[in-house]
């Protein structure tokens, strides 16, 4: 293997190790019981020399007895020691997988926007269950299986030499392939996995992609193309097992070939020190026996290692990646001090704010305004004006390259994360709503008492169509809540932020998808909802919008024109156009 593998092989074993740390004991325990699990199946052909030679051979019935009543305790010792062990581990690596798969959601909820949108879904969903998973062949086959076979190993070797020093000599030379055999295939079988987990994570993250927009797939008629390529990235994969395979399949059989080579020389040597005695010393029949067997028990578990090879190189590769998420931290900096509710009112500044998502595509181009605290201001602009990259600096999703944003006259990186955001809520044109309850969507966990969800739901017109839901409050959604219409899940995401009673109360498209009928009857709840209350609103239908204290029209990241309904049809210019094309194509 190069220096760079097996550099690589340490940390993550290193890193393995540590996962290990709060069950120290557990581990020390199953591994005292392994030991002495091979211990005792090391016995097994020692006392069975000793019954050969002096019960069998000298005829002493006695000894004899003695010998196989030792065997038999060593057979039941294994057998309790092994269920320990294995009953042990099973529980440590279930727990090991568990602290992981926490760990790594922990982390993807911290991460910044950037980081979560160059990451597939799928590849992220890949790593908290398939390579997690992976994770519990790792201990399963380390301490039950390889930890176990490199104890009996060394402990064959240890009882060759003691039962004959010149035949165990002899024996051990013929390893050394085996142990260069081993290294080899374990190299060329890591490589061949990475090529294999990586290409797992690629179908997933197509098939993750895919299943999401079925609905795009099937409207434009993308199934052959689609399934052209689901075929291609599967073959791939096809390819990559059957590589990963073929190792394996060469490796057995030349442990088996090495095995016999061993075997026959074996014999062949020790007849010839049987029939022909020297200094050495005698062997005897029962010596030859155990030699047999004892190298038959060291063979065994290097054969194993073709079978355990896959698992465990599976999950070397699955821990890489794991602990290449958990170490990966591009994260929003939370180092603020300050509760929101601590602000000595609700007022929000821009002061030339730059921001860009890629570096040679400025979004905002040091914008400056100011809300005051209870005011309604409206954002207008065309697509890609940055209203909505606004919203998401002021929660902050992402951060400003320059510049400042103040709230209640504090930077907005003063205040806490978890205080800001629950302060500011947002609610958006694609309303996302989980697999749960109604209620459960509403209330988010935070415990609120049925009454209140019920009063917020009346206000924003949607306590009626979800009493004439089956079960009403407690109805199930479906996945994508696909069994209400879409202006039902809209009013569910209104009364969703309104129940937390958030400062600022943002509006990002919010009745795109709602009819005209249902967007006046929200209209009346939301002018006493937002009263008093600092909110911004962003909506296409200016219709929606006329009320607003301020309207910013943004071009281009910067603010084009700034003032009241009336005021901005009477300055001409980018908002009485537009608002003049959307009256004629409404009258039209």
């Amino acid at each position: 293997m190069s220096e760079e593998i097996r550099g690589l092989d340490l940390k993550i074993l290193s890193r393995l190790m540590g996962t290990l740390k709060p069950y120290r004991w557990q581990v020390v325990t199953s591994v005292v019981a392994l030991g002495m699990g091979a211990l005792s199946e090391l016995a097994v052909p020692l006392l069975l020399q000793n019954g050969i030679d002096k019960g069998l051979l000298a005829h002493d019935l006695a000894h004899l007895t003695l010998v196989s009543a030792g065997i038999l305790a060593s057979i039941v010792v294994t057998m309790m020691t092994s269920f320990y062990q294995v009953y042990m581990l099973s529980k440590i690596s279930q727990s090991v997988m568990l602290d992981l798969r926490t760990s790594l959601m922990a982390r993807f909820q911290r991460q910044s926007s950037a980081w979560l949108l160059s990451h597939p879904q799928g590849r992220l969903v890949s790593a908290v269950t398939s390579d997690v998973s992976t994770l519990s062949e790792f201990f399963n086959t380390l301490f039950t299986s390889l930890l176990k076979d490199f104890v009996m190993m060394g402990g064959v070797v240890v009882a060759l030499f003691v039962l004959h020093p010149l035949l165990a000599f002899w024996t051990v030379v013929t390893l050394p392939p085996v142990f260069v055999l081993v290294l080899l295939f374990g190299s060329w079988n890591r490589k061949a996995n990475r090529r294999v987990r990586a290409q797992v994570s690629r179908v997933n993250a197509f098939l993750s992609e895919h299943l999401q927009g079925i609905g795009v797939v099937q409207l434009f008629g993308r199934q052959k193309a689609a399934r052209a390529t689901f075929s291609q990235e599967n073959t791939e994969l096809l390819a990559a097992n059957l590589a990963e395979r073929t190792i394996n399949a060469v490796f057995r059989p030349l442990i088996d070939v090495l095995w016999a080579v061993s075997l026959g020389f074996l014999v062949w040597f020790g007849t010839q020190l049987f029939l022909h005695p020297d200094s050495s010393g005698t062997l005897t029949v029962g010596v030859l026996i155990a030699f047999i067997t004892l190298v038959s028990r060291f063979y065994n578990p290097v054969a194993s290692l073709a079978e355990n090879f896959t698992a465990l190189q599976s999950a070397m590769a699955g821990a890489e990646r794991v602990f290449h998420f958990l170490e990966t931290e591009v994260m929003v900096p939370d180092r603020g001090h300050l509760a929101l509710g601590e602000a000595p009112h609700a007022n929000i500044e821009f002061r030339e704010v730059r921001f860009r998502y890629l570096p040679e595509e400025p979004v905002l181009q040091g914008l400056t305004f100011k809300v005051l605290e209870g005011q309604t201001v409206a954002l207008v602009g065309t697509t890609g004006a940055g209203k909505t990259t606004i919203t998401s600096l002021l929660t902050r999703l992402w951060d400003i390259d320059s510049g400042a944003i103040l709230f209640g006259g504090n930077d907005l990186r003063d205040y806490q994360l978890s205080s800001l955001r629950g302060g500011i809520q947002s609610v958006l044109q694609d309303v996302f709503l989980f697999s749960g309850t109604v209620f459960d969507n509403i209330d988010l966990g935070r415990g609120l008492p049925r009454g209140r969800i019920e009063e917020v739901c009346r206000q924003v017109q949607a306590h009626g169509f979800i009493q004439a839901l089956p079960l009403g409050y407690d109805t199930l959604l479906n996945e994508g809540a696909t069994n209400l219409s879409s202006g039902q899940r809209q009013l569910v995401s209104f009364a969703r932020v309104l129940a937390q009673d958030p400062k600022v109360l943002i509006l990002d498209e919010a009745t795109a998808n709602i009819d005209t009928e249902t967007e006046g009857m929200i209209q009346q709840a939301l002018q006493v909802l937002l009263k008093d209350r600092t909110s911004l609103v962003i909506a296409h239908r200016l219709s929606t919008i006329r009320k607003a204290d301020r309207i910013l029209v943004l071009d281009r990241g910067i603010i084009a024109q700034s003032g009241t309904h009336e005021e901005l049809l009477a300055q001409g210019g980018l908002y009485a156009d537009v608002y003049k094309l959307q009256f004629e194509s409404s009258s039209d």
